[in-house]
């Protein structure tokens, strides 16, 4: 096991060594409280509000393209969508109150659901879902803070296993918040103290502390970022499974207290904050 020590990953954090510099070039949005963003291959932005119940599909100037939802317990409505992610074809939204997950396709017409929580197999019930992610094999990951595990289905639905419960060891998740896959098949879930790294078949690999530094993550073609509420960090790590975050400089833009999330897409920085997103450019 790969463990990075506290006092060298702080080092980090809080300093801007090999920083990168982004610079402002515009923003947009007009939402109520944006819990969380994903873009698909296509380029095509998706956000979820938890302030409305809705979820959006923008382009990367910000035009407003789609929006569905709405509070509510029927297909297509939610109660407090908290996490997104979108591939070419689909968009997969955790609808964490009614404790599901409901897919739709890229315009945003409703698919499926998937909601296990009152099945008999024990090894598959998941509540609050505040997570989700695909891997390159179509394969979906969730996050079941219910529970503190991770739970993956084929692209199907069928069940196929559940990891970092308290049969984990030391890759035991306490209050997971975020997975995001990487472009090797491996499982990043960031717990509230580490970012804990899985294979795809759940066995733990590498374990890096953050000591609840950092409140989010996103792994763009493996382009990781992670933020908290004020600073974006990205990755300068030259491997899968190592983490060396590295404070970002944002410059031309007054400094922000209520960073979501944030995320990097062809060279371009987007900071998603409760109100808008804040595009930068290395």
């Amino acid at each position: 096991m790969k463990i990075f020590s506290i006092g060298i990953l702080l080092y980090l954090l809080l300093t801007n060594v090999s920083a990168q510099s982004f610079v402002y070039q515009y923003d947009f949005g007009e939402f109520a409280n944006a819990s969380s963003f994903h873009i698909n291959p296509a380029g095509y932005l998706f956000v979820t509000d938890t302030g409305t119940d809705e979820i959006y599909k923008l382009d990367t100037l910000g035009i407003l393209l789609k929006d569905a939802g709405g509070y509510g317990w029927s297909e297509g409505a939610f109660d407090d969508p908290t996490g997104i992610y979108a591939t070419t074809l689909n968009v997969y939204v955790c609808d964490k109150n009614n404790h599901r997950l409901q897919s739709f396709d890229k315009d945003l017409n409703f698919v499926s659901t998937l909601y296990t929580r009152e099945s008999s197999n024990e090894d598959e019930r998941f509540g609050y879902p505040v997570s989700c992610a695909v891997s390159r094999q179509g394969d979906l990951f969730l996050l079941d803070s219910e529970n503190n595990r991770v739970i993956g289905f084929d692209l199907f639905g069928n069940f196929l296993r559940n990891f970092g419960g308290y049969d984990a060891g030391s890759f035991q998740l306490s209050k997971p918040l975020v997975l995001r896959t990487s472009g090797y098949s491996n499982i990043f879930v960031l717990d509230k103290n580490d970012i804990i790294i899985y294979d795809s078949y759940g066995n733990g690999i590498s374990s890096f502390p953050h000591k609840g530094l950092i409140n989010d993550l996103n792994i763009i073609f493996n382009n990781f970022s992670a933020s908290c509420d004020s600073m974006v960090f990205i990755n300068n790590a030259s491997s899968n499974d190592e983490l060396k975050l590295v404070q970002v400089n944002l410059t031309g833009f007054p400094p922000m207290k209520d960073i979501v999330s944030s995320l990097i897409f062809n060279n371009k920085l987007y900071v998603l904050r409760r109100n808008c997103i804040v595009v930068f450019e290395k």
